[in-house]
């Protein structure tokens, strides 16, 4: 029979047919020009089959489908006598992939999407993927805002048919906003418009914020920003007509143009219900609406007025309710009119609840805080209880809830909650300087979900030359299912007030104790412990003669057994970043008579959340303590209160507000038996930040007072101070740092105007 080769490429080969031949029975199968591929790989591939007739159709097929494999660059078929030969010529395979110039993006992470397109060692070489790769390595850069970064690729063929990849980057500069010019608006200015972007021009804080990179995505989020804020104005037909991104020659400077049209403002005509009163009356859901006749038009109002329908029928169950409000537009007297469409469809139930994300914390220890129950009518006041709770557990850095329907059935649907765990393992330490005694250091180690069980362990050890602590503390918060807590504390404590503002003494404390904490509701507790301690005393000849009537009085080591009483209310909306809401607590401490003391601590604490705007927090916090003896006995000089430093009043060096010890020219803190402390802060995202809510901000206004020992009233020794605060969560833990400056200064008092206190998670 006479040779026929049959060749060509898999596209040729598919729209050309092959030389013509005639058709035979093929008696046996050849491979040759293999050298990696197993021969077994190229017959598992081949369509042709020993005892198969051949023909052209046949032919074709057997080409296109080795070379479909993607192993080959050349493929042919020869007959000789019967037998099918296939010569191929295999692909080089990838001997090494090298990646020069890149300092942006991490080399592991682009030697992944490399492999994702084919090309790491060992993979067959396609020329198709290595000009993907380079497109898509431009693509990350000019993303990242350097539209002049050059990508050059080489090839070079080694030995075994094996080939070297190298790709040489200049990444360049990355191009900046030069400039954001808005057209078209007249009745809000351009400034009070940028300051509604993410995106701006090169400011004191870019170096941290990127804002002045250009993102077409933070583009299109800045864009919608604006659209929201003039629709919120009443500007009902506003409108963005076109947005020019351009970049210069030299691919340093992009300029934004966004043309807008503003149209008239619109007021609010009338508002209207319309829909069945028999589960909702038309009269309480107006009551609902925010929106009312003669307002200037809000979509935000009027979206909230929606929800705040649908939310009040979810808390009866109907979870499928359709709240729509229907336009009545009047352009002529740029009026538009609103009817609520109410249909609150079927009443639903739960009928299973989701938990994903928890790698580590338990799923009882979640569904332990639903008030939301499986079975149960859908209740939408009860989802949003079950969020609070979880948030509140402080477990998650994020806790997002889904009602999702049940497919095929109109009254059922599940609850999906997914979390995202954060570390609980904290070991935290806080700082304040000053020019007498430099850097304070304190710390301690909190396992706040220990085993992913929920509960709490906290080991703290400070050798400082102030506070030596050895403590230990662990809290189960379900002993009982019902929620009742129980926990114990042991610690030993020494305190040389040698180098602080109080007046000096030393003291060695070694102590224990149990406590209880009882759910009244699910945001409010009791708590109940008792403790005993036996403390030993030292004075100094500096020691004030306070401290020296109080050894004569009881000597210099007594015993207590001291009982607690304390109540808590926490009603926050979230504890990773409130903005509503308050916390209240009540303590009461009583030294019981069988001991060497008698005495008793009354303190409460009460903190308040207002949201001002989206943005902006209005804080308020109020603490108040009282001490004193009974039978005749005065309260122990180391139970006194102190202020001023972090948590109380920031600008003041801790412990050093209230009477002071001045004999013999000395200026220590004595501490009292009253104390009051008042706090105001107003908290708002860092500026430039956007919606980032890792950096929160704040100006706030301290007062505070200690009194009591010696007849010193309230106002002498009450201290104002403002200052601004900054809190960061950053990745070694929470950051915060204030600075303070007194308002009204005394001769004598010690003053530390920077204070922070840094968590290191783990």
């Amino acid at each position: 029979m006479k040779l026929k080769i049959l060749a060509g490429l898999v596209l040729l080969l598919s729209t050309v047919s092959a030389k013509a031949i005639e058709p035979f029975e093929v008696k046996d199968i050849r491979v040759e020009g293999i050298q990696r591929t197993e021969a077994g790989t190229v017959f598992s591939y081949l369509p042709v089959k020993v005892g198969d007739t051949l023909d052209d159709e046949h032919a074709a097929a057997a080409i296109r489908a080795l070379f479909a494999t993607g192993f080959f660059k050349d493929v042919r078929l020869e007959v000789r006598q019967g037998v099918l030969i296939v010569l191929v010529n295999e692909r080089p395979s990838i001997a090494s992939v090298e990646i020069n110039g890149v300092k942006d993006i991490p080399k592991d992470t682009l030697r992944e999407n490399l492999k994702s397109l084919g090309l790491a060692d060992g993979r067959i070489f396609d020329k198709s993927a290595l000009d993907k790769a380079e497109q898509e390595l431009k693509r990350q850069y000019v993303a990242k805002g350097k539209y002049g970064v050059l990508v050059n690729t080489s090839v070079t063929e080694l030995d075994r048919n094996r080939v070297a990849l190298v790709f040489n980057v200049t990444e360049g500069e990355t191009s900046k906003i030069k400039n954001i010019n808005i057209i078209g608006n007249r009745a809000f200015s351009e400034k009070k418009l940028r300051s509604l972007m993410q995106l701006d021009t090169p400011n004191w804080i870019s170096w941290f914020t990127k804002n002045d990179q250009y993102s077409k995505q933070k583009l299109s989020a800045d864009l919608e920003s604006i659209r929201s804020f003039y629709l919120d104005s009443g500007y009902l037909e506003f409108s963005i007509d076109s947005t020019q991104v351009s970049i210069t020659p030299d691919k340093e400077h992009i300029y934004i143009t966004v043309n807008l049209t503003e149209g008239p403002k619109y007021s609010v005509s009338e508002v209207n219900v319309a829909g069945p009163e028999n589960i909702l009356s038309h009269e309480e859901a107006r009551k609902l609406i925010k929106i009312k006749t003669g307002d200037v038009f809000s979509r935000k109002e009027l979206t909230d007025s929606s929800k705040q329908i649908s939310d009040r029928l979810g808390e009866d169950g109907y979870a499928f309710a359709n709240v729509n409000a229907v336009p009545d537009v009047n352009k002529e007297k740029h009026q538009v009119g609103f009817t609520f469409m109410v249909d609150p469809g079927s009443r639903a139930y739960v009928r299973h609840i989701d938990i994903s994300g928890n790698t580590k914390t338990r799923d009882e220890v979640i569904r332990r805080e639903f008030r939301q129950m499986e079975g149960a009518w859908y209740s939408t006041a009860k989802i949003k209880r079950s969020k609070q709770k979880v948030d509140r557990l402080d477990f998650f850095s994020e806790v997002n809830v889904e009602t999702l329907p049940v497919p095929g059935v109109n009254d059922q649907l599940d609850v999906s909650m997914t979390v995202k765990e954060k570390s609980t393992g904290n070991f935290s330490i806080g700082a304040g300087m000053s020019s007498t005694v430099g850097l304070v250091f304190t710390g301690s180690v909190t396992q706040r979900n220990l085993f992913g069980t929920g509960k709490n362990l906290t080991a703290q050890v400070n050798t400082g030359k102030i506070n030596q602590i050895y403590s230990l503390s662990y809290t189960n918060p379900y002993y009982t299912d019902n929620g009742v807590s129980q926990g114990f504390d042991i610690f030993k404590r020494d305190i040389n007030a040698t180098y602080t503002a109080l007046a000096p003494y030393l003291s060695s404390t070694i102590g224990g104790g149990m406590r209880i904490g009882v759910p009244i509701s699910d945001f409010e507790h009791t708590h109940y412990a008792i403790s005993a301690e036996n403390t030993d005393l030292t004075l100094t000849e500096l020691s004030s003669s306070q401290m020296k009537d109080y050894v004569k009085f009881y000597g210099p080591s007594t015993t207590n057994l001291l009982a607690s009483v304390g109540w808590s209310q926490d009603s926050r909306d979230s504890a990773i970043w409130t903005t509503a809401g308050m916390v209240q607590r009540a303590f009461v401490e009583v030294a019981l008579p069988v001991a060497d003391q008698q005495f008793y601590k009354l303190t409460y604490q009460h903190s308040w959340f207002h949201p001002i705007t989206d943005n902006f927090t209005f804080m308020i916090n109020g603490e108040a303590g009282y001490a004193d003896g009974y039978g005749g006995n005065p309260v122990p000089f180391f139970k006194n209160f102190y202020a001023g430093g972090p948590g109380s009043v920031r600008g003041y060096k801790p412990f050093a507000l209230g009477p002071r010890d001045t004999a013999n020219g000395y200026n220590n803190s004595l501490g009292g038996t009253r104390r009051l402390i008042g706090n105001a802060e107003l908290l708002f995202p860092m500026p430039g930040m956007g919606k980032d809510r890792s950096v929160r901000m704040s100006v706030f206004v301290d007062a505070g007072s200690v009194w009591g020992v010696a007849e010193t009233g309230l106002t002498d020794n009450l201290r104002y101070t403002t200052g601004l605060a900054v809190i960061w969560v950053s990745p070694m833990g929470p950051l915060k740092v204030s600075i303070g400056m007194p308002l009204n200064e005394k001769p004598g008092d010690r003053l530390q105007a920077f204070q922070f206190t840094l968590g290191t998670l783990f």
